[in-house]
């Protein structure tokens, strides 16, 4: 007899299989631009890796130096002996760079974001979220004690009447800096301007625009000359590592380090890792060629897409080419594999109804002749 468990899940799994939305992990192995899959070698266009600092000899070289000074594991949490000097010197060295007080770390930035609107938030709270918002974001706002509202996808007409209607509240205004299935910007300084206006926070989710936007790649914020008054980065996409920082000023990094349980609980990132990390942050600030590398790119790609397809391009490395129907993404996907371009396609649950895409990115490891290839390549399988 099956149990009620193991019914529900069984009848979960089929519902996905009949939707076309069941997903499947594929091993890979990755080398600089390419991943290499069934013995086939595929350029790889679903990398986050923007600067493409993950195989730099310089990131690789600074970890193995942390591993060898520090060992492999923090060992505790950051309260116990889990901070240590790495930890401490990449800290102060996010803030400076960032232009906060404080920078506190993370595992990832799904932690650090929920870790922000569990411990911030209470009942006599109103949060206000872009409706694209991050997965990590959403979640967090539906189980946090404050009530939560959703703004239409950058529009700042909507939000302006949502801090209308709460203005006898305390409100935190929620956005993402690049929005990670779109590659769009937030129009952050008619956000900011709207939050200061109305006495709100304002928080900036800035995993996809730090390291690639702004002055030295500060970002999404830099870019729009304006300081959120919580910054997030994370350090999975331009810094080729993993884990997060969340900048704010001196009270709200005291506060997080007494009540956030995110914080508080979870052992912390390995020394070596920070200790890289801190070369990662260097690399960065060093990096305007890379950045460069990125719009040059991004314009060769543009241009060699056919124009009949509907391209609409993006100041990030995140170009979606939306399709609509789950089924035709999966068979572009696969023809593009067949061809030696690894594009990933986007489906919801992850993207709204509808709107399945190829989400296609680029990094500062791609040549000219590899997004051109895509380009062609793209222009031969939408049409088969």
């Amino acid at each position: 007899m099956m149990s009620r468990f193991n019914e529900h899940i069984t009848q979960a799994l089929a519902e996905r299989h009949q939707q076309g939305l069941y997903r499947q992990r594929v091993c890979l192995e990755r080398t600089a631009q390419h991943v290499n899959h069934q013995g086939k070698s595929l350029l790889n266009f679903s990398s986050n890796d923007y600067l493409g600092l993950a195989q730099d000899p310089q990131l690789l070289q600074a970890w193995q130096q942390g591993l060898q000074r520090f060992g492999a594991g923090s060992g505790a949490s950051p309260l116990v002996t889990g901070f240590n000097h790495p930890h401490q010197q990449l800290e102060q060295q996010l803030a400076e760079w960032l232009g906060y007080d404080r920078a506190l770390l993370f595992n990832s930035g799904f932690s650090a974001n929920q870790a922000v609107l569990f411990t911030l938030l209470n009942k006599a709270h109103t949060l206000l979220q872009d409706k694209l918002n991050h997965a990590s974001l959403i979640e967090a706002g539906m189980l946090s004690p404050a009530p939560m509202k959703r703004f239409k996808h950058n529009d700042v007409s909507h939000l302006s009447r949502l801090l209308c209607q709460q203005a006898d509240q305390a409100s935190l205004v929620v956005t993402e800096g690049v929005f990670s299935m779109d590659g769009d910007l937030a129009p952050l300084a008619d956000i900011s301007n709207l939050t200061q206006a109305a006495d709100a926070w304002l928080m900036v989710d800035d995993a996809h625009g730090c390291g690639v936007l702004g002055e030295k790649g500060r970002g999404s914020c830099d870019l729009a000359k304006i300081k959120a008054d919580i910054l997030v980065v994370t350090f999975g996409k331009a810094f080729g590592l993993q884990g997060a920082a969340v900048l704010c000023s001196e009270e709200t990094a005291e506060y997080l380090v007494q009540f956030a349980r995110h914080f508080i609980y979870s052992t912390a990132m390995p020394p070596a890792q920070a200790y890289a990390l801190s070369q990662a942050c260097e690399l960065i600030q060093q990096g305007d060629w890379r950045r460069e590398k990125l719009a040059h790119l991004s314009h060769e790609f543009e241009q060699a897409l056919d124009s009949a397809i509907g391209f609409t391009n993006t100041p990030s490395p995140i170009k979606p080419l939306l399709v609509g129907c789950s089924e035709k993404a999966m068979q572009l996907s696969h023809a593009l594999s067949q061809r030696g371009c690894w594009v990933s396609a986007i489906r919801p649950p992850t993207v709204p109804a509808n709107s399945a895409r190829l989400r296609i990115t680029l990094t500062a490891s791609h040549s000219i002749e590899d997004v051109k290839y895509l380009a062609t390549t793209i222009n031969e399988v939408m049409y088969d």
